[in-house]
């Protein structure tokens, strides 16, 4: 329930979020040494806060302790005291003024307590967080069927997330702590315990169903509660205290992804005796339902009717050791997954459910969320009651939360499981197994929760791993060091996680990270490089294999003599690898209905999966996949002998009217050829077109036939409005990428910065010369766009965005550039 939303008296919410104290002892000791620390929180987050970080330490061997007090008196008559805990990290004692309040074997668990008899005057809170190590030792039945080197094989019977607990790609700290909010809420009149509104369409009419259960603490119950939302409203009888009713809101504007467009939502107000609560609804519908069959039909999305192309990220939450991100903090992270022209994220089954702040951020951005289940790689004990009983409660309350929200896209049992079967040779059924075949879609229809259920993450066909069956984790590309071609052939349906490259933060953020000008095999620098258990190589080395690959050049030669240079090709080749993946993918002739890149943010400093890295800022490889995944956006494919296809997608609500230009350079550029063509595209339209078609005439454009020298070496593919107005453009090489460093002088490069007095600044770009991977620096600014390309003799701009109080200060760099130049703003 959002506390904020509600008037009327009924309720006081107090959180109890200052004043606490957290200490480590040796388990079954009495802390002694006791640290300032932050509720919602972790002990990793008080270490860190107080000078000790807690890098390479097990916090699993000790026993971690938070206390605090407060003052609240005993509850008056016909009035009820709750202590609601949102989450406590992992196995906890909670006591109030030396009282055993509660027992929790989750973190994953809400709890409300009844501590009205128990205060009075000055209170005192105390949580003990057990000792994991000493318990994941003990003798632990029954005995798994299958083993997994994820992390350690005991972790299967503690209700935690493995981040922070699997040493290959997130080996800690651990996050132990209460890392929820906790509220101290005293009720009186009326309790609302129970709130359930679930949206759905019936032609242009939305339908509101209503459940709620209201309790009386010493007055009458109320004939009615009301519900109005969009100008309609009901009345519905309480009776003895359980209402359910439907509510029909004519002709309503409709939820649609943030690409494809306007994300509606719609305030609903429930008053029932005086008691009053708002929440937010939108309306859409969402195809496969959630009787969606894995193992008979790929995984594609169709919101309102309309094919969506579901692309994203694995979310990583900003702090996973600490956890608890404040509000401000989820949106900026969730704003730049807008930004980039993803419309889904994925929360997955080796972390921890998300915030209520979280879901409804992703409902007002238009963000669709795939939702795993807590579980991944093990065999869990279900056939124990206890255990049973834990995941029974943990699923009933997540999906609480999440049904009925317009951005809930897919709800998955666990990552993995079924994957981890197969590919031990076991007989795959047994990852299926009762809890994610029965148990779990079981609870989401009772539930109403109207989104497709995926057992596991991957999952479907023969084996689960088969990427052109059901849903796919596709490292093909990527982890495996595939070549690019792999991306077509392995006709993947959905990529429920893909890619996995090391990519390499940006020398401003290495210099914060204290990570510049370290060699990459020193192992300060291997701590962020996320590697596979058991495995000789890490991620590093699969990123080192496309740049020997792609760009021709020796990876460990080039390190060994010019790290610098080494860096700046490593974070361009991670980028273009990806964006290449995705261009395959989003073809209208591919079998792909979308893809979730292996992660969003790194877990920790350094050149790890994530398109963001460890501090927020994102990498250049963000960049390269958001002009690929804008909803209006231009790529080209290498077809062979079939020459070179542009695509153009217009994903918006409105016709796109525009021109296609394509251009061919030779020596950087020498204008060898130039065409276009009128562009009329449909709302949600595309197109693709041949570049030779474009230009009238064969001029083997990609370098196949071979008859003798390149005609071009670059190829530009470039959208543009009615007013002239660059939309999208691409860059493709046929005969390799200008990797030959030039002065700024022989490239003919001039640029200006002007700022403006709301707080941004407009960089404009010219060369005479092809530019290959711009970057532009702005000490205290952020840039909308990076690691671009600029067209021989044309104008590129960038906007930038003040961050902090800091004069404008910019250079550009480029990657064949010798020195980056520096320009001051100047006024307008």
């Amino acid at each position: 329930m959002r506390p904020e939303l509600e008037t009327g008296g009924h309720r006081e919410l107090r959180r109890l979020d200052a004043g606490w104290e957290a200490s480590l002892a040796q388990p079954g000791d009495e802390p002694a040494d006791w640290l300032p620390a932050s509720v919602p929180g972790t002990i990793a987050g008080a270490l860190r806060d107080a000078g000790r970080p807690a890098d390479g330490l097990d916090l699993d061997a000790y026993d971690c302790w938070f206390r605090t007090s407060f003052d609240a008196e005993a509850a008056a008559e016909e009035e009820e005291v709750v202590l609601a805990i949102g989450g406590i990290a992992t196995v906890a004692e909670v006591r109030l003024n030396g009282e055993l309040l509660l027992e929790s074997p989750s973190m994953f668990l809400r709890h409300e307590l009844d501590v009205g008899s128990l205060l009075g005057g000055e209170n005192e809170l105390t949580i003990r967080c057990r000792a994991l190590g000493p318990l994941l030792e003990g003798s632990r039945r029954p005995r798994a069927r299958w083993r997994t080197k994820l992390a350690h094989g005991n972790l299967r019977f503690f209700r935690t997330m493995l981040l922070g607990r699997a040493p290959g790609f997130a080996p800690g700290p651990a996050a132990v702590g209460p890392w929820r909010p906790i509220v101290l809420e005293r009720r009186r009149r009326l309790v609302l315990d129970e709130l359930a509104l679930r949206p759905r369409l019936e032609g242009a009419d939305g339908v509101l169903a209503v459940r709620a259960r209201v309790r009386s603490l010493g007055e009458p119950l109320p004939d009615e509660l009301v519900v109005e939302a969009a100008g309609v409203s009901q009345s519905l009888p309480v009776g003895d205290g359980t209402v359910a009713g439907e509510l029909r809101l004519p002709d309503i504007p409709l939820w649609w992804p943030h690409t494809h467009g306007d994300p509606a939502l719609h305030e609903v107000t429930i008053g029932v005796g005086g008691l009053e609560v708002s929440r937010l609804v939108g309306f859409r519908k969402l195809e496969p339902g959630p009787e969606y069959d894995v193992d008979e039909a790929p995984l594609a999305l169709r919101v309102n009717g309309v094919d969506v192309f579901a692309r994203g990220a694995v979310w990583t939450p900003p702090d996973f050791s600490g956890l608890a991100a404040g509000d401000a903090e989820l949106r900026e992270a969730l704003e730049l997954v807008r930004d980039a022209g993803m419309n889904i994220v994925r929360l997955p089954g080796t972390g921890a459910y998300e915030s209520e702040t979280f879901h409804d951020l992703c409902d007002e951005l238009g963000l669709l969320v795939w939702q795993d289940f807590m579980f991944a790689n093990f065999d869990y004990p279900i056939e124990d009651d206890e255990f049973r009983s834990l995941v029974e409660e943990e699923a009933r309350q997540q999906l609480e939360l999440v049904a009925g929200r317009p951005s809930l896209a897919v709800l998955c049992g666990n990552s993995e499981v079924e994957q981890q079967v197969a590919m031990l040779g076991l007989d795959p059924a047994l990852g299926r197994g009762e809890p994610f075949a029965e148990l779990l879609p079981a609870l989401a229809r009772e539930a109403g929760a109207d989104a497709p259920y995926v057992p596991s993450a991957p999952s479907g066909g023969d084996l689960p791993f088969r990427p052109d069956r059901g849903v796919a984790n596709y490292f093909g590309v990527g982890g495996y060091r595939r070549p690019l071609e792999d991306a077509r052939r392995a006709r993947v349906g959905f990529a429920a996680e893909c890619l996995a490259i090391a990519n390499v933060p940006d020398e401003a953020s290495l210099e914060a990270m204290g990570l510049a000008g370290i060699p990459v095999d020193d192992a300060r620098w291997k701590a962020g490089v996320p590697r596979d258990a058991g495995a000789d190589w890490d991620f590093d080395d699969v990123r080192d294999w496309y740049l020997e690959q792609l760009f021709g050049v020796d990876p460990v030669e080039l390190r060994r003599v010019n790290l610098p240079r080494y860096l700046e090709l490593s974070r361009t080749v991670s980028g273009e690898v990806m964006a290449e993946v995705f261009g395959e993918w989003r073809r209208s002739d591919s079998p792909c209905a979308g893809g979730q890149v292996l992660w969003l943010r790194d877990l920790a400093p350094g050149a790890g999966w994530g398109l963001v890295d460890s501090l927020g800022r994102p990498k250049a490889a963000y960049h390269h996949l958001r002009r690929v995944l804008a909803p209006v956006a231009v790529w080209t494919t290498d077809e062979g002998l079939g020459g070179i296809d542009v695509h153009v997608w217009n994903e918006r609500p409105e016709p796109l009217q525009a021109r296609l230009q394509v251009a061919l350079y030779r020596d950087s550029g020498v204008r060898v050829d130039e065409a276009s063509t009128a562009l009329e595209l449909p709302p949600r339209g595309a197109a693709t077109l041949n570049a030779e078609s474009v230009l009238g005439h064969f001029s083997d454009v990609s370098w196949a036939y071979r008859f003798g020298p390149p005609n071009a070496d670059a190829v530009v593919a470039s959208v543009e409005d009615e007013a002239e107005v660059l939309l999208a453009q691409a860059f493709r090489f046929p005969a390799g990428r200008p990797l030959t460093v030039e002065s700024a002088a022989t490239l003919g490069l001039e640029a200006t910065a002007v700022p403006s007095v709301d707080g941004t600044a407009r960089v404009t770009i010219r060369s005479e010369r092809l530019l290959y991977g711009v970057r532009v620096a702005a000490a205290g600014w952020v840039a909308d766009d990076d690691a671009f390309c600029v067209e021989p003799g044309h104008v590129r701009s960038v906007l930038l965005r003040r961050r902090c109080e800091r004069p404008l200060d910019c250079s550009i760099a480029a990657t064949n550039l010798d020195n980056p130049i520096r320009i001051a703003g100047t006024a307008a």
